[in-house]
Formats: C-alpha cells, sequence, structure tokens
C-alpha cells in the first residue's frame, strides 16, 4: 500500500513537473518570436538615383517576380519587383519598413490598373526602390 501510494506520488510530480515545463517554455518561444517592429525612415528611390551596379541586376531580372538588396554608401536598398505585366497602369504600395534588432522588414503591393482605366496596351515590368539607413541587419520580405 505505501509503495504503490509513493509511486502514485512520483508519478504526479512527474506529470505536474512536465506540464509545468512545457507551460513555461511555450511562453519564453511565444515571447521570443514576438519582436517589436519599429517603422523606419525611407525614400522611394527614382530610376536616376539607384546605384548603377543595382539597377544592372534590376534590368537582368525584371521579366520574373523579384526581390533584391544592396548596400552602397552606407545606405541599404530594397528593390521589388512584380515581373512583366501585359499593360500599363500598375503602381505599387510600399505598406511597410520596419527594423527590429533581428531584421529590416519590407512589405509592398501590386496595385492594378483600375476597371474601365484606359491603359496602354505594351508591357510593363513594375518595381520599386526604397533606400533605408543600413542597419546591418538582413531584409525580411513580407
Amino acid at each position: 500500500m505505501r509503495k504503490s501510494l509513493v509511486s502514485l506520488l512520483l508519478l504526479m510530480i512527474m506529470v505536474i513537473g512536465t506540464g509545468a515545463l512545457a507551460m513555461s517554455v511555450s511562453g519564453c518561444s511565444k515571447a521570443e518570436s514576438e519582436e517589436k517592429l519599429t517603422p523606419a525612415d525611407f525614400t522611394v528611390v527614382c530610376y536616376d538615383d539607384i546605384p548603377k551596379d543595382f539597377l544592372r541586376e534590376i534590368e537582368e531580372k525584371k521579366e520574373t517576380d523579384f526581390k533584391l538588396t544592396c548596400i552602397s554608401d552606407g545606405w541599404l536598398y530594397i528593390a521589388r519587383g512584380y515581373g512583366k505585366q501585359n499593360t500599363g497602369g500598375y503602381s505599387i504600395a510600399v505598406k511597410e519598413v520596419s527594423v527590429s534588432d533581428n531584421a529590416v522588414y519590407f512589405d509592398s503591393e501590386l496595385i492594378g490598373p483600375k476597371q474601365g482605366e484606359a491603359a496602354n496596351k505594351l508591357a510593363t515590368y513594375p518595381y520599386v526602390v526604397v533606400k533605408t539607413e543600413d542597419a546591418g541587419r538582413s531584409v525580411v520580405f513580407r
């Protein structure tokens, strides 16, 4: 009787200890994955101000969907292209440029021509380039 009571007590301690451990582990991992993001100052870069080597790389990849980065003179350049589109009338909205302790986050959206809007019938290759201060972090495209 005493032996089975001790065994039951040990089993309960193990179950409770395992549950507490699981809760503390999952709590820690959740807290670590929730990074604090700070909006970053950025500028949308016009064609003439894109570093020449970076512009060559963009031109080589413009036919397909691309995500590129370049560091030049203390600036981080981020480019997002949406590949070949069969008409004109597209624009790109920059939705996010933010910084955490570990990364720079970038998000943009391709906006198509409006219904009924006259669009040229020539193929276009919409892309956007932004520049922000180089913080020495990797870029995460969303």
